[in-house]
């Protein structure tokens, strides 16, 4: 019976340790580089003050869309606000803000004070359509064409750099 206990013991630390260095090998970083010219499907986002929904048709119908996962309660989209503002005006170009477990009341809020970039306007009340879209974190936005292939992905706040990078790709 002892015998039994001791190969018990010594197998689950050999698993223990077979775990650990697995687990070393990996790669833990969040990389959105195989997103990149993919194409998205299946677009089901719920408008922000209506039942309806935005589908694959309705950014089909742009040249390019910029899709702004936000929220009143991130301090990085307050930071961003003013950039999307500038890309608002760029004609071959809408923006597409998908308010990211948010309460309505701030978010509108958040948008009166700031402004409303957004030529449409949707919902995620609870997270789980931002998943589709390889969304972890906000403020997070995707750079699409009419053809729904993701162009860019950006990661965090916009920057100069990436507002740069947007305008030279949509001329």
């Amino acid at each position: 019976m002892q015998k039994i206990i001791k190969i018990i013991i010594i197998a689950i630390i050999f698993f223990i340790i077979g775990v650990f260095f697995i687990s070393l090998n990996r790669d833990v970083g969040y990389n959105t580089k195989s997103l990149i010219g993919k194409k998205i499907t299946n677009i089901n986002l719920e408008y922000f003050d209506e039942k309806k929904f935005y589908k694959d048709e309705d950014l089909k119908k742009n040249n390019y869309t910029l899709i702004n996962f936000w929220a009143s309660w991130c301090a990085p989209c307050r930071d961003e606000h003013p950039l999307l503002i500038k890309l608002s005006k760029e004609d071959n170009l809408k923006l597409l803000g998908v308010n990211f477990k948010d309460k309505k009341k701030q978010a509108k809020f958040f948008l009166d004070s700031l402004g409303n970039p957004y030529h449409f306007l949707a919902k995620d009340k609870f997270g789980k359509q931002s998943i589709s879209y390889g969304i972890y974190g906000i403020p997070e936005s995707i750079l699409i064409n009419n053809e729904l292939i993701i162009l860019k992905k950006f990661v965090g706040a916009l920057s100069s750099e990436d507002f740069n990078t947007i305008i030279e790709i949509i001329k």
